[in-house]
């Protein structure tokens, strides 16, 4: 008897803190559910000896009346519930036929169904979202993603939008946390949903960098090492962590089964259609809008939709979302209303994810201009650190990263950034710095504007970004550059001494490489620091695979520098050795 009814109270906890929407599309069901348990509390109530138990008389009186009516029981539906259910469904199936559903229709099922402003569709969405990933049935995840569509549409067509603090009894969303660096994905700059290793070693979500291999670049987007096969393993162990911190701070978490069956029914026609009236509502609405406020409500919804998935993103910007956004970008804007211009900026990022939207936002003048300009003279710090993860984002793609690589104030907003930010605008400003040197001009033009100063500056604050830059504008920025190397061999020295693995690694790869560009001058400097080859021998043998290579390889070139064989290791270079110079070269010994 205990143990029906606590499935009978569990029942009830599910009802009362579930989704509304799918309670009553399940109400048949749950109508059922209720019956077959009150049949078996029943059949336990009709054994039960009343008679043996020491109970009063008007405990028996209650005991026997509630026996009675368990027996009697029936299964119920209200008819309201029934007729209410049918309503939702001929409104999909109208929004499946681009029909525009009703608003006093609309407004009328929502009362019913106590949802009253958007923080209660808000939390009705999460609930939703969450019964999603509750369900194994392909067809009953299809249909909550069709009603997912319609909740959203009516919360911005019925309501007042929220705006950032409004709804901060609700459930955290990713983008609101202080994500961990190790959990970000360093394209998307995300939470990474479907962590995957390349064969660099590194880690990426695996939308991103399959992305990012389909576009077809041969290198690791991070260290800019050429790829020796494109095979994505899975990281079973980060993904694990990942999906316990979402767990602690209650932050909704797909994983890579989950995602995948997702985007298969999101292509529902109910679903995709109410999500091309909500975007289409939203830029009308956010055109229209007069007041700071107004557009500020509107264009923090357009964020937080274009946040969802690909299906929303491509809504938005083929709505003409982008040249709108556009207008809230200036500096004008910053000075006005610090969050309008947060909220536009962080909008346009989301929808840099795309593809498609990356070339839209590249050919549009204004837009591009303002995310620069915000990027040079954003009001506040999140708004320049988003800024610069969307120039992060639009020069994942090779043609757009030699135009914005060529952008002096791109340059220079980075740089800045760079160097004056906090932790986090100035880890975003970094990366973006890392993939436009990637191209030959833009490292060039890196180095004449101080990036090596910044970075061995750098260097101790975020060493494996630092080293990473180094390493690739060494690669790509000339004799310039090698030469502007030359002060950081020592830092590079200590980190690959005393810093993490990651780190470690970076700096040795750096090195080999500044040794290989520099020549003997330069591995001369390297060979000053004490105990330099037991360092080495260190890392060759607790390193990780890239770092015991990388150490093998600069070992070998300070042996050879020993020699006094400089051919051998100098890439690019037929330098001769003086009588002096190699005079002065001593074997190091361990």
């Amino acid at each position: 008897m205990y143990l029906v009814l606590q499935r009978i109270k569990t029942l009830l906890e599910d009802c009362v803190n579930g989704s509304k929407m799918w309670l009553l599309m399940q109400s048949e069901s749950i109508a059922n559910n209720f019956h077959e348990l009150t049949v078996e509390l029943a059949t336990l109530l009709d054994i039960f000896s009343v008679k043996e138990v020491e109970i009063s008389e008007d405990v028996e009186e209650l005991f026997l009346l509630l026996r009675k009516q368990c027996s009697q029981a029936k299964v119920f539906v209200d008819e309201r519930d029934s007729s209410l259910r049918l309503d939702v469904l001929t409104m999909l199936d109208r929004i499946q036929k681009e029909i525009v559903p009703d608003n006093s229709k609309l407004a009328e099922i929502f009362d019913f169904l106590g949802l009253p402003n958007s923080l209660s569709c808000k939390e009705e969405i999460e609930n939703l979202e969450d019964e999603v990933q509750n369900q194994k049935d392909e067809k009953a995840k299809s249909d909550m993603i069709a009603l997912i569509g319609l909740v959203r549409y009516a919360k911005c067509v019925l309501f007042e939008p929220l705006t950032p603090g409004s709804d901060s009894k609700t459930k955290k969303l990713a983008s609101d946390a202080n994500i961990p660096a190790d959990f970000r994905c360093p394209i998307s700059l995300d939470l990474m949903r479907d962590p995957v290793v390349m064969a660099t070693g590194q880690t990426y979500d695996r939308e991103s960098i399959a992305l990012w291999i389909e576009s077809g670049h041969n290198t690791c987007p991070k260290t800019g090492q050429a790829l020796v096969h494109t095979s994505l393993i899975p990281n079973q162990a980060l993904k694990n962590l990942i999906a316990m911190w979402c767990r602690e701070l209650k932050i909704p978490f797909e994983t890579a089964g989950d995602n995948n069956r997702t985007n298969g029914v999101i292509k529902n026609k109910a679903a995709l259609e109410a999500t091309k009236m909500t975007a289409s509502f939203l830029v009308n609405k956010m055109a229209a809008s007069q007041s700071m406020e107004a557009v500020n409500g509107v264009i923090y919804e357009l964020r937080t939709l274009a946040k969802s998935n690909s299906d929303s993103r491509a809504c938005i910007a083929e709505a003409g979302a982008i040249p709108v956004l556009a207008r809230y970008l200036g500096s004008d804007v910053g000075a006005g209303s610090l969050n309008l211009q947060v909220n536009a900026v962080t909008a346009m990022l989301n929808l840099s994810i795309l593809e498609a939207n990356k070339t839209r936002i590249m050919e549009n003048g204004k837009a591009l201009n303002g995310v620069i300009e915000v990027l040079r003279t954003g009001a506040t710090w999140e708004a320049k650190g988003n800024a610069a993860a969307t120039i992060f984002s639009l020069s994942c793609v090779h043609s757009h990263r030699k135009l914005l690589g060529r952008k002096t104030r791109v340059i220079k907003g980075l740089m800045d950034l760079a160097k004056s930010g906090p932790p986090g605008p100035k880890r975003d400003a970094l990366v973006a710095i890392l993939n436009l040197a990637g191209d030959r001009e833009a490292a060039r033009r890196l180095v004449e504007e101080g990036v090596v100063d910044m970075v061995k500056e750098m260097i101790n604050v975020l060493p494996v970004e630092a080293t990473a830059i180094l390493e690739m504008v060494v690669k790509r920025g000339g004799i310039m550059a090698v030469a502007a190397a030359h002060n950081t061999i020592k830092k590079l020295g200590t980190l690959m001494r005393e810093g993490s693995e990651t780190a470690r690694e970076s700096a040795v790869a750096t090195l080999v490489t500044i040794c290989r560009k520099g020549g003997a001058e330069i591995v001369a400097e390297l060979a000053t620091i004490i105990g330099i080859e037991r360092i080495i021998w260190e890392l060759m043998g607790s390193g990780t695979m890239r770092a015991r290579r990388k150490a093998s390889s600069l070992l070998r070139i300070v042996r050879r520098w020993a020699a006094g064989l400089d051919g051998d290791f100098l890439e690019g270079h037929s330098t001769v050795a003086t009588s002096s110079s190699s005079s002065s070269r001593v074997v190091i010994s361990v």
